[in-house]
């Protein structure tokens, strides 16, 4: 069996990977001319997503960081803690370099006999070769043909991305601020490096590097590499499969960056594909349009509810920053107080539970 995969990002050649441990044939067509990844993205992976990515993918533990405690600060509240999720057995989350990731999937899958890479592509005349086509590129005819259809939310706002270079330390905690202009994430992925990711609720660009050192409380900067950017908007497809042709990946579903979950959603829903394909494969059944029928059925539902959840996360935030009062920060801050809501709030981020 063969298996059509469009597009080149994170998402197609992680399934594209673990498509092949099952030894099945992935066919990935891409645009000839591919950008590399941005060197000053990074993602986080949650405990329970890394150790399928390891057990089930392929094992990312040299190139990742880990991280045992999250801390969460507001504006509102000053230095006081707002939340904190501390796991002391475990890590709670991992942070990789997005280029990083990008270039171990690909050396692997270059190597293994059943992934073919055809770049570059006219027309999609050759679909009708397959049974099973899998689009993750936002670019092709396909996409603005098949998947036009779906609820976009405009935040408005801009999300700007670095890499600090600092002093050695003990850098294994994240921080999140709920800052006036909006949230700033420090991402530690070394004892020398932090990423930052400092989403502005407004379309004025202030000086980033002042205000990274205004909120920085505990590294010794020594510089403050290239600031990248991007436009923030959620997006939902109203419909995930057109016949044999199935959306994946951020063309799916798209969500803030305030907690980390983006590719998170896309790990849970390769493990539910993974599961049907694995299951009509060994049962002798063709891969077709009945795999994208049943992966809808299976996920629309709860990506939909989860995007929304975080969705309700950014909005609850920004109605505080917007009211500029500290209430619902200290109301927060009591019920985080509360270990089995603390517990409660870490499995969600760790598994996306009681949704997945």
């Amino acid at each position: 069996m063969r298996v059509c995969i469009l597009g080149a990002g994170l998402s197609s050649l992680t399934l594209a990977k673990a498509l092949v441990n099952r030894n099945i044939y992935v066919d990935l067509y891409s645009q000839k001319k591919k950008n590399l990844p941005d060197k000053s993205r990074t993602i986080g992976i949650s405990n329970s997503n890394i150790e399928f990515f390891n057990d089930s993918i392929i094992n990312v533990d040299k190139i990742a960081w880990k991280l045992k405690k999250i801390d969460i600060f507001s504006d509102n509240l000053r230095k006081e803690k707002l939340i904190n999720f501390e796991n002391n057995d475990n890590e709670l989350f991992s942070i990789i370099r997005n280029q990083n990731l990008y270039e171990t999937l690909k050396k692997s899958l270059f190597k293994d006999k059943y992934f073919k890479r055809i770049n570059f592509y006219k027309n999609f005349n050759f679909l009708d070769n397959y049974s099973l086509v899998i689009n993750t590129d936002f670019t092709s005819s396909i996409t603005k043909k098949y998947f036009s259809r779906k609820i976009v939310k405009k935040y408005n706002s801009s999300a700007y991305t670095t890499v600090l270079q600092h002093e050695k330390i003990d850098n294994n905690i994240a921080v999140q601020i709920f800052t006036k202009l909006g949230p700033l994430a420090f991402l530690p992925i070394s004892e020398k490096e932090t990423s930052v990711v400092y989403s502005f609720y407004n379309k004025k660009k202030d000086n980033i590097n002042n205000l990274i050192e205004k909120y920085n409380q505990k590294y010794k900067i020594l510089k403050i590499g290239k600031i990248n950017s991007f436009e923030l908007k959620s997006l939902s497809l109203r419909s995930y499969y057109h016949r044999h042709i199935l959306a994946f990946g951020d063309l799916l579903h798209k969500i803030h960056p305030l907690a980390g979950q983006g590719f998170n959603m896309t790990i849970r829903d390769i493990k539910i594909l993974l599961e049907i394909i694995v299951n009509k494969y060994n049962l002798g059944l063709n891969l077709d349009s009945s795999v994208n029928h049943e992966f809808e059925k299976k996920l629309k539902h709860k990506n939909f509810i989860f995007s929304n959840g975080i969705d309700l996360l950014h909005e609850f935030f920004n109605f505080e920053r917007k009211m500029n009062s500290s209430l619902l920060s200290k109301s927060v801050q009591m019920l985080n107080k509360n270990s089995k809501i603390n517990n409660f709030f870490t499995k969600v981020a760790d598994r996306g539970t009681l949704v997945y």
